[in-house]
């Protein structure tokens, strides 16, 4: 499996967890995977991943109430898709889902490495104490980074909206139809 996706990550430029998932769907065929790859538009999502950056917006949103708030900014390559309906869409409901998920980083290359290794730490003692075999114990570590990482990273919370799709995938599928490529470069979220 892991020779699989490090096939599919060399050929596609895309993610480890992109190409798992197409691996999974077409049971093991690369070639079925980059089918897949190609009709979600993460393929054409990542070429565009290069390409520099300059325009977007800056984007609030103050929750009903006024106890939470969140500053925005999402980047573009020009100012015309900056001004297009679907970017300032994207732009407002990322800001919410921020309001409504308290992510603490952007992505999980953000998460400082202490507090990785801590939640290894204490998720190797948990394994420990249910006897799981150590064989099995580095990939049940992996899938609870992963789990952690949707609870504590925007790209890979589900979306409120469409909880079938993470943050990331919206933003890729926001890519594919505007032919530009985006980028959430950082936000705020402020409560009282």
């Amino acid at each position: 499996m892991l020779d699989l996706i490090k096939q599919l990550r060399e050929r596609t430029g895309l993610g480890i967890a992109d190409c798992k998932k197409a691996i999974d769907e077409s049971n093991g065929d690369i070639e079925k995977a980059i089918e897949i790859l190609r009709k979600t538009g993460a393929i054409k999502a990542a070429k565009k991943a290069e390409r520099e950056t300059k325009e977007g917006l800056v984007d609030s949103y103050i929750h009903p109430g006024g106890r939470i708030g969140v500053l925005l900014k999402v980047n573009c390559e020009t100012d015309f898709v900056a001004r297009n309906e679907e970017f300032k869409n994207l732009v407002h409901d990322i800001a919410v889902q921020i309001a409504a998920a308290d992510p603490q980083y952007l992505k999980p290359e953000d998460v400082p490495e202490t507090i990785k290794e801590k939640e290894k730490e204490i998720f190797r003692e948990q394994l420990k104490r249910e006897g799981k075999p150590e064989a099995i114990v580095d990939k049940i570590l992996e899938g609870k980074l992963q789990k952690m990482y949707s609870e504590v990273c925007l790209i890979k919370q589900t979306f409120f909206k469409e909880e079938k799709i993470t943050i990331e995938e919206l933003v890729n599928q926001t890519i594919s139809k505007l032919g530009e490529n985006i980028q959430i470069a950082e936000f705020v979220r402020y409560k009282l």
